[in-house]
């Protein structure tokens, strides 16, 4: 494959966007990777240069103007973006609602709505110009329509991302662009760490006696969704781990 082939991955630097970075570059795509660990996107670069043309930018998606910045500023080499996977995101907190930090919500929902809009907007005149055969890949959860206890805002948010994807696709019709939603589900990555701010025991029971989705998985159903024959389109790809499944309605008894 020629470096024609661009694809910007947000959230680059662990768990599945470092594993969709991994994966695309074995195909030979160009990358251009963001997230905001500066440390990490050089190392991941230092990595995956000497396979493929790499461009970097430490960048926090909530910033628009920082978003339109790094877009505006790519290399001739890394404009024509022909797959954009938005990947930013996170979770913060596991208790109930009522007991929730406000500033947890605002951080959970300015991330993972208002960064993939401002992501997805300031791209899309780029991907609109490339056409037939360009992709967005949104990674979503299957907790955008199962919920669960202590999801709150993070299954919200989710949802959003899922109707944005539909909606998008609406919009993008007769350009060639396709739109996906990739929601998987219990995935073994640092989104628990960071969900409970840094408590290693709490990932560690999550994932004890369990064999959770990993990132590789998860990186290879995108790019399987990203460079399907310009034809098709995946609207939504669900995921699960074997282990994981539906736990049914529950009721409060007197």
């Amino acid at each position: 494959m020629s470096h024609s082939s661009v694809v910007f991955i947000t959230g680059a630097t662990s768990g599945f966007g470092r594993a969709c970075a991994e994966r695309f570059a074995d195909a030979g795509w160009a990358l251009v990777l963001t997230g905001r660990r500066e440390e990490r996107l050089a190392s991941l670069k230092a990595s995956l240069e000497s396979r493929v043309p790499v461009h970097t930018a430490t960048l926090d998606v909530r910033e628009r103007d920082s978003v339109a910045e790094v877009v505006a500023s790519l290399p001739e080499a890394f404009r024509a973006v022909k797959v954009l996977v938005n990947n930013a995101g996170l979770a913060l907190g596991a208790g109930p609602a009522q007991e929730a930090d406000l500033d947890d919500w605002q951080t959970v929902i300015d991330t993972n709505i208002t960064g993939l809009v401002n992501v997805t907007r300031t791209l899309l005149p780029t991907l609109i110009e490339v056409g037939r055969g360009a992709a967005i890949i949104n990674v979503s959860s299957t907790a955008a329509l199962w919920p669960y206890p202590g999801s709150h805002v993070y299954g919200a948010s989710k949802a959003f991302v899922n109707q944005f994807s539909y909606n998008l696709r609406c919009d993008l019709k007769g350009t060639g662009v396709r739109v996906t939603d990739v929601a998987p589900g219990m995935s073994e990555t640092e989104f628990t760490l960071v969900r409970m701010k840094g408590d290693q025991s709490a990932h560690d029971k999550l994932y004890g006696g369990v064999e959770p989705i990993q990132p590789e998985d998860v990186a290879e159903q995108v790019f399987h969704a990203a460079t399907l024959p310009a034809h098709l389109n995946i609207n939504r790809l669900e995921i699960m781990p074997v282990c994981q499944s539906w736990g049914g309605l529950t009721v409060d008894r007197d």
